[in-house]
């Protein structure tokens, strides 16, 4: 089987779009789709089998040459036809494409059931199709742990007598440039997501240094709430996260009031719907997909703990990945393109 995963703000609360073809390798879905693809309009072609507007793919389809006999002769055809403004990379079980479109950048992969079954803590998230991760149905034995595979941020020490770690995943973007990958994970030691909300609150550290999306949730966090999916909820109505707000900076009571008046009379902008932004809470997920305008759509929020990590390992780790890097395959730990050769 051959997966195609086309990564685009455009495509809906994932973000990201996964179609399933019973092609055997990826050279095979592409000669069995060439002729087809190139004999009338390959960019009405794209749409309608793939799904999406896959930006730049529809011109390897238009070259009138033949369709290739080899890997080899897909890569140098790749290389020299198909449309790409940043990076290609094509290797014997994939094709991995990191594009733009003069807005924002887009990342698109071709690839096998042998590479995803042999890097499952790649693929896991990127083949993930439901908007909901699962719930820790049980917890993980005590010689399951969780290890990072990236640089993890600590938003703060670990808290006295705490035990495990809470993961924020914020996959988000303020300008055009960049707006793939540079989103490494941040931690909460010694908190697992139950105790999250009293840990913001109680939050004693330089928050000037925080992600501007975890200030606001700190900052919304309501006196004596246990979970964090009201604050969530209240986030869903700030008015804009990339303007800092020096105000919840300091005490929670002060940062809570700040943030509270700043939601009063929010009106909407640029096409943005409150209504059809998604929050969930488990017991130790939460996730949302926040709307935040009509032609970018939305930004996924993760936040999990060690437990639900340890139960969900390669999902956990593929979507730490996921948010450094725009290559799943990329080995190096902090994920910026020019460091992963």
């Amino acid at each position: 089987m051959v997966f195609f995963i086309y990564r685009s703000f455009y495509e809906g609360p994932l973000g990201k779009l996964v179609r399933h073809f019973p092609d055997a390798t990826v050279l095979d879905w592409f000669r069995g789709v060439w002729d087809d693809a190139g004999a009338g309009d390959a960019y009405e072609w794209i749409e309608r089998e793939l799904g999406a507007d896959v930006y730049g793919l529809n011109t390897i389809f238009e070259t009138g040459l033949p369709a290739p006999e080899s890997m080899q002769g897909l890569r140098e055809l790749l290389e020299k036809h198909l449309y790409v403004e940043q990076e290609l990379r094509v290797e014997e079980h994939s094709v991995r494409v990191l594009t733009d479109d003069d807005e924002v950048d887009l990342a698109y992969f071709f690839v096998d059931d042998a590479l995803v079954a042999a890097e499952p803590d790649r693929w896991a998230y990127l083949l993930h199709e439901g908007w909901e991760l699962p719930e820790t149905s049980h917890h993980a034995s005590a010689d399951h742990v969780f290890i990072p595979p990236v640089p993890v941020g600590a938003l703060m020490p670990a808290s006295p007598g705490g035990e495990g770690v809470t993961y924020a995943v914020v996959l988000t973007f303020y300008a055009s440039i960049d707006s793939v990958g540079r989103c490494p994970p941040q931690s909460f030691p010694g908190v697992r997501l139950p105790q999250l909300a009293a840990a913001l609150r109680a939050a004693d550290v330089r928050l000037d240094e925080w992600p501007l999306e975890l200030l606001a949730l700190r900052a919304l966090v309501a006196p004596g709430e246990s979970e964090i999916r009201p604050a969530l909820e209240r986030c869903n109505r700030w008015p804009a996260f990339e303007e800092e707000v020096p105000e919840t900076y300091g005490a929670h009571p002060q940062a809570h009031e700040t943030a509270l008046r700043r939601l009063e009379g929010f009106e909407p902008s640029r096409g943005r719907d409150p209504d059809r932004t998604l929050i969930r809470q488990g017991e130790h997920v939460a996730q949302m997909s926040i709307h935040m305008d009509g032609f970018f759509g939305y930004r996924q929020w993760f936040f999990f703990d060690d437990l639900w990590a340890a139960a969900h390992p390669d999902l956990a780790t593929s979507l730490m990945h996921y948010g450094v890097h725009w290559d799943p395959r990329c080995s190096r730990g902090h994920g910026y393109a020019e460091e992963c050769p």
